[in-house]
This record gives structure tokens, sequence and C-alpha cells, in this order.
């Protein structure tokens, strides 16, 4: 249900966007009607999906589910699910934005700069750990279920995070909320601080940062990197894991409108990578 409504928060396109997703579309084949999608695409592909269907490919090569979430989303809901194939081809363009497809007439290559969202269970009857019903799973059912997402994998995932199943009153409790609205307003804030900010660098966001970039724009005070260590030697995260940690914490910054990353940025990053250490493999 969260995935679902992610596109509802998303920034707008700018018009570089819409046009580059309206390419890919268009030779795709997808292009339900004339003019500039304006649009984030969303999706969401069925774990009986063939390989070639999710990172593109056929004799005369086209985009992919991965290419066709280029600036979008794609979804995969009970990751488990799909074959390894299919999850572990999916490491390296998560990585790069872009996937490569090599054929005798040449290579060929389409962007895939998307937002990638995954779900679970946690466990294969769906009730390990919940305080109200009683998981029928052995310790063996659990670990082979775990274990069918690599390490590697979930090291590529920005933020990881648990979500317990919700009390009675909580789902029709009367508080007022944050509408979706008004949290697309303040990402639109965020962005246009983020696009500003990389002007002269050709990226549009946080996520595309590089190692050098994130040593320019990424800057932590004492305070702040103390915790970070703290919890890079505990939860035994990679240098990869380290930068995204980096990433989150100077994007919550973005959204509070705070120049410089704090401390508290850096705590609530470091939560988001609490499966590293319980999911490792």
């Amino acid at each position: 249900m969260l995935a679902k409504r992610l596109k509802t928060i998303l920034p707008e396109l700018s018009i570089e966007e819409a046009i580059e997703i309206t390419k890919i579309y268009s030779i795709s084949g997808e292009l339900k009607k004339d003019g500039l999608i304006t649009n984030r695409p969303f999706r969401m592909p069925h774990h009986t999906i063939p390989l070639n269907t999710i990172i593109g490919g056929g004799k005369i090569p086209k985009p992919g589910e991965i290419s066709l979430a280029h600036y979008g989303v794609l979804f995969l809901d009970e990751i488990p699910e799909y074959s390894r194939n299919i999850l572990e081809a999916l490491r390296e363009p998560l990585e790069n934005k872009e996937i490569i497809i090599n054929r005798l007439s040449g290579n060929y290559v389409f962007p895939c700069n998307c937002i990638f969202i995954a779900s679970m269970n946690p466990c294969p009857c769906g009730n390990y750990g919940d305080e109200e019903k009683e998981c029928k799973c052995t310790q063996l059912e659990i670990h082979k279920y775990l274990k069918k997402i690599s390490g590697p994998l979930l090291d590529r995932i920005d933020m990881h995070i648990e979500v317990k199943r919700p009390k009675y009153e909580k789902l029709f409790a009367k508080a007022k909320s944050e509408t979706s609205l008004e949290m697309r307003d303040r990402v639109n804030i965020a962005r246009e601080i983020q696009k500003k900010r990389y002007k002269n660098y050709n990226i549009y966001s946080n996520s595309e940062l590089n190692s050098k970039m994130i040593e320019e724009f990424c800057k932590l005070d004492g305070k702040s990197q103390i915790i970070l260590e703290k919890a890079f030697e505990k939860l035994k995260l990679s240098a990869r894991a380290y930068g995204k940690i980096l990433k989150v914490a100077r994007t919550i910054a973005d959204l509070e409108e705070k120049e410089n990353i704090e401390y508290r940025h850096i705590a609530e990053a470091i939560q988001y990578r609490s499966f590293d250490k319980k999911y490792d493999n």
C-alpha cells in the first residue's frame, strides 16, 4: 500500500525528464497517445515475468521494465517469489543507472535511473516476529526464505524498513495527518534545492552523487562522524552502504530545508539500514 502511494508524492517531472521518458516509451511501442508523458511511471511486473522482459532484450533489443520505470518507480511485490536470475541481473543496472544489452549488431544502452522498491514477508507464512499471530515456519525455512535476497542486492537498496501489523484503532484514528499533496509540496521544494545545488554537475538528485560529490556535499560535524563510525563498525556496513547513509541523510536535511547535515539526520538515516545485520548473507 505504501509503495503504490509513493507516486502521489514524487516531484513533478522536468521537461528534460519528460522528453527522456517519452523517448523510451516510444521505442518500446508503449506510447499510448501523442505528446509528452507528464507523469512519472510506476511499473509493477508480476513475479512470473521472464528475464528479458524486465531488463530488456529481444532480437531487436527493446527497453525492459527497469527502463520503462526510468525517472519513476519499479516495484517488485513479494520479491522472494522472483527468480534469482532476475534479482541478480538487477544489481548492476541499479548501481550504474543504465543497462547494456550486447548483440552481434552492436551494444544497446538504455537508461534506468528509477526508484527501486521491493516488499517481502518476514517468513513464508508471514507471521515471524508478529506480536499476535504465531509463526508456523521452522528456522531452516525462514533462513532459506531470507537467503533468496542476496547481500549484494540488499546492499544496493538505500532504505530497509520493517512494517509491523497496524492496530485497529490506528487504522481508524481521527487525528489529522499530512496529506499526499502537502508531502509532495515538501518534496518539490527539496528537489528544487537539489537541482540548484547540482546545476553544474548534470544530475538532478542526491541519489546520483558519486564518491567525490559525496565528500563535497555531505560534510559532517564531529558528533555526526562519531555516530556514523559506531554504526559502521556495529552493523559491519560496506563502503556502498556508508555512501547511501550519507545521501539519505542529505535528503532528510533537504526536506527540512537545512543547509548542513545534522546529527539527527545521520541518526535517522542509520535506522533505515537495520536489515544489514538481520539479513546478513
